[in-house]
């Protein structure tokens, strides 16, 4: 099947919320060796982006709630301050495999592991009342699923959450932010989804208007969510193959 049908009912399913920042082109990030505002304002967006997905895994491995969140925040402490950009090779230029694979040497060296309890205490990266709200994610498959299954699907949700935050926030700048709740309604495939017709009734449109303004909304929607893949990989070459991961993930 074509991943543009693939596509057509991903949405932002999993999470209590948008995700409130974007993504930067990972190569960027691994390359800036400056201490430039705009190399650490990437690189503290990067961390927002994957936290989530590193301190899913950690907690995967056996680490306790409180010890996993200070060893991610110690993770990203060291990427923060680029020592820990070059302990791997890039992972077929794909940004959640070089992470994955980053963390999982990270938390193999011990004197890291320790230093890494020591730096994340005080040192709060990321709002911790946040994460925690959104931990019910998966929790009935969490026993089912290994560490890196689940941090392929925190990974893959924080995806799809951005595509629909941006896309909201098109929306709201447009006056149009109920219109779009009906639009991301429709486009869920779930039983109860407001049909054309509930919806042409609702904004005094005809059935053809909604029907095109969903076609326009789903476009949209799509070329968004290839635009965030597009961030996390080296190369345009890999966007497709990229893409069709993150639908297997979700489904899977």
């Amino acid at each position: 099947m074509a991943a543009d049908n693939q596509v057509t009912s991903l949405t932002g399913v999993g999470g209590s919320g948008p995700v409130a920042f974007a993504t930067t082109h990972w190569s960027v990030v691994l390359e800036a060796q400056s201490e430039s505002p705009a190399a650490q304002e990437a690189l503290e967006k990067l961390c927002r982006t994957y936290w989530r997905p590193i301190y899913s895994f950690v907690r995967r491995e056996g680490a306790a709630a409180e010890d996993a969140e200070d060893l991610a925040q110690g993770f990203f402490a060291l990427l923060l301050e680029r020592k820990d950009l070059n302990t791997v090779r890039k992972e077929k230029g794909r940004l959640r495999s070089y992470l994955l694979t980053s963390v999982k040497h990270f938390l193999a060296d011990e004197s890291r592991h320790a230093m890494a309890v020591k730096r994340g205490k005080g040192q709060r990266l990321i709002p911790l009342d946040e994460i925690r709200e959104r931990e019910c994610i998966d929790v009935e498959r969490s026993d089912r699923l290994t560490a890196e299954q689940i941090y392929e699907r925190r990974w893959a949700f924080t995806v799809l959450e951005q595509v629909m935050a941006r896309l909201r926030d098109e929306y709201r700048s447009a006056g149009n932010l109920r219109f779009f709740d009906q639009m991301k309604e429709m486009l869920m495939d779930e039983p109860g989804r407001p049909s054309q017709a509930q919806v042409a009734s609702e904004f005094d449109m005809t059935e053809n208007a909604v029907k095109q303004a969903f076609y326009r909304f789903r476009q949209r929607y799509q070329a968004l969510l290839r635009e965030e893949i597009s961030h996390t990989v080296a190369m345009p070459s890999d966007i497709e193959d990229e893409l069709r991961h993150l639908i297997a993930v979700v489904r899977a």
